[in-house]
């Protein structure tokens, strides 16, 4: 037994040290670029372009004030603020009473329906943009905000449809009924009832949905022409092509993108781990 219980031992401490070696390179992995990316934005591009990797010789805070003037950053933030907080909203809201009535209503064609939704997660949004490029313009939305958002709103339901039923489907119906004896209505029943419970994974669902729609880039590069209404990744993706070859410019927009999506993240990560376990459980 003691030769056994010493080789589990030293089976675990094995087991440990590979799991921190792993931990510790996969950060390093993941924040190296970051740093790199950083303080590659305060160089200029003939430093850039000598040295790639070598540090700073000096804070060359320039790259920032001229790629916001020149990329029109700020005109261009505010338009992912706009469709990403338009999208995420009517996606949620969409989503989670699309949910419900498939969870609770229980009728004949709701595995149907259901099926129909889930299906929609195998649609690439390559496959459909030249089909949907010709039909916006043949409907007169080409080239306008709604062309943009209703995509949004397209390809970010089916995936939120299977978060927000499968946590309603583990709502207790005994709740629904004691409202239902109370005189509710079905809408009452959502509001007051569902909504509240189903809480953790509508924190879930506009996180991820709002993460999706800001990094979003086929759509709006695809089916918009004019800059004002192009979104911060396009704009940013200007600077790698036509707009200019400064890496310098080209690295000081890519942090401008995406400092703000790091400090959501931050920010909710706690509400996006514990609605995804809550989403899992409930299924």
């Amino acid at each position: 037994m003691s030769v056994t219980r010493l080789q589990d031992q030293k089976n675990l401490v094995l087991w440990r040290v590979f799991s921190w070696v792993f931990m510790v390179l996969f950060t390093v992995l993941t924040v190296a670029p970051l740093l790199w990316l950083l303080y590659s934005s305060m160089k200029p591009h003939p430093e850039i372009v000598r040295n790639i990797f070598s540090l700073p010789r000096s804070f060359f805070v320039q790259n920032y004030t001229v790629a916001w003037e020149r990329g029109r950053l700020g005109l261009l933030m505010a338009n992912s603020v706009f469709y990403s907080l338009t999208a995420t909203v009517i996606t949620v809201v969409l989503a989670l009473s699309s949910g419900y009535g498939i969870a609770k209503f229980g009728y004949r064609i709701s595995g149907v329906v259901y099926t129909f939704f889930i299906m929609g997660l195998l649609i690439t949004a390559h496959s459909v943009l030249v089909p949907l490029f010709v039909m916006q313009t043949r409907i007169g939305i080409a080239d306008t905000r709604l062309g943009v958002l209703i995509p949004y709103v397209g390809f970010g339901l089916p995936f939120l449809i299977y978060l927000s039923t499968s946590y309603i489907r583990g709502i207790p119906g005994a709740l629904e009924e004691s409202a239902r004896i109370d005189g509710a209505t079905y809408l009452q029943i959502f509001w007051h009832v569902i909504r509240p419970i189903a809480a953790p994974v509508v924190a879930t669902m506009t996180i991820f949905a709002f993460l999706s729609n800001w990094n979003e880039f086929v759509f709006v590069f695809v089916l918009t022409s004019r800059q004002a209404l192009r979104s911060l990744p396009v704009g940013v993706n200007a600077f790698a092509g036509g707009m200019s070859r400064d890496y310098g410019l080209l690295f000081a927009a890519l942090v401008i993108a995406t400092i703000p999506m790091i400090v959501f993240y931050l920010l909710f990560q706690d509400q996006l781990k514990k609605g995804f376990a809550a989403g899992a459980v409930k299924e």
